[in-house]
């Protein structure tokens, strides 16, 4: 059995950097404290969804001190999203981990529906699949995974547009790759997401 590595990605929980689109409802330190619950959130239903390994890849650098204080307890790998746009720090981190010969699931923490047992139907999902994904109502993926990695996945994509999914979608079927769509989800990004907010 293939292990399966689950990769969220994160930006520090800090006031004017983290959902700064939920500012005008929430003010700077509001919107910060939602972004650490959702954080926090994540990362326990990553681990009780059995996932082999659970990595978080942040900015800015794990050694800056807008990480100290989350008493992020459970064994994660922590890693750097480093440089370039978001595909090229989704791309480095899919075919680091798909080079180490794990199956990739890669999340963000803008969905809090994004729960233990979808997490290990998208698990299972990659076991008669190619590829998976959650598609976001907004048109964007909570979700992406794969058995091994490919580049065209994360090039001259669309970012943060209602196209993601979609132009995603195109790809893997350019890759004659079997894709399993799992039931969409609301992403948290815009002060109207908030109706959706169950935490």
């Amino acid at each position: 059995m293939n292990k399966t590595r689950i990769i969220i990605f994160a930006k520090a929980p800090v006031p004017g950097f983290a959902k700064t689109r939920l500012i005008p409802a929430l003010g700077a330190e509001g919107a910060a404290e939602l972004a650490r619950r959702m954080l926090l959130h994540t990362l326990e239903q990553a681990r009780l969804a059995c996932a082999t390994e659970v990595e978080l890849c942040v900015t800015p650098s794990i050694h800056d001190p807008s990480w100290d204080g989350l008493n992020l307890t459970h064994p994660i790998i922590f890693t750097e999203q480093g440089m370039g746009d978001l595909g090229e720090r989704l791309a480095r981190a899919a075919s680091r981990a798909c080079a180490a010969g794990a199956h990739v699931l890669l999340i963000g923490t803008d969905c809090p529906d994004l729960n233990a047992y979808t997490l290990q139907q998208a698990i299972t999902a990659l076991d008669r699949n190619e590829s998976v994904m959650i598609p976001t109502f907004d048109g964007g993926y909570a979700l992406l995974g794969f058995k091994r990695f490919d580049p065209s996945l994360f090039e001259n994509i669309h970012w943060s547009t209602s196209s993601v999914a979609g132009e995603t979608q195109a790809r893997i079927k350019s890759l004659a790759w079997t894709l399993e769509l799992l039931p969409m989800l609301h992403d948290i990004d815009e002060p109207d997401d908030l109706q959706w907010l169950r935490l």
